[in-house]
């Protein structure tokens, strides 16, 4: 049996904000994930707590899609959603560090995903689990490396001068 919990992180040379941005841009989830191919609001609301989404999600075996629910949304500290019924619950958090920012993805089978996955799949149901862990266990390193890429490369607001970096005319 695979840990129904899981969580990396990794550093990125960006603030904290511009990585916010990206994650919480749940549209661009297709351009990191390698399950998820694309996601999007069902109200165009936008990442506010409370907010709906609709991802799309492939695999060799399968195409399904889930809605998901914000249920954190906090800028430059943390993005998070649940899946379903509160089956999964997925997230980002962020903390500054003196390069930029520890970006930290986390990932929860919850009971009432595994209570839902036992009334689905019946004596299959722990394979199916387990199959599922390790997805995300496997895609959990290979996004945060491509959202680290993805941040690192694009082009942001320039950050405003704090007091030690203000030239003095």
């Amino acid at each position: 049996m695979v840990d129904l919990t899981h969580r990396e992180d990794i550093e990125v040379h960006r603030a904290p904000q511009d990585v916010y941005r990206l994650v919480s841009d749940i549209a661009r989830t297709g351009e990191w994930s390698p399950i998820c191919t694309g996601c999007r609001w069902d109200d165009e609301a936008g990442p506010r707590l409370g907010a709906w989404f609709t991802g799309r999600n492939e695999t060799s075996e399968r195409v399904w899609e889930t809605r998901s629910q914000v249920v954190a949304a906090d800028p430059g500290v943390e993005f998070a959603w649940l899946v379903g019924e509160g089956y999964v619950r997925w997230g980002f958090l962020l903390a500054p560090t003196p390069t930029g920012t520890r970006l930290t993805q986390t990932w929860e089978f919850r009971p009432a995903g595994i209570a839902m996955f036992h009334q689905r799949f019946g004596a299959d149901a722990q394979t199916q689990i387990d199959q599922r862990a390790a997805q995300a266990h496997a895609g959990i390193p290979a996004s945060l490396a491509a959202i680290k890429r993805i941040t690192e490369s694009e082009v942001s607001e320039p950050a405003a001068p704090r007091g030690d970096d203000a030239q003095i005319g």
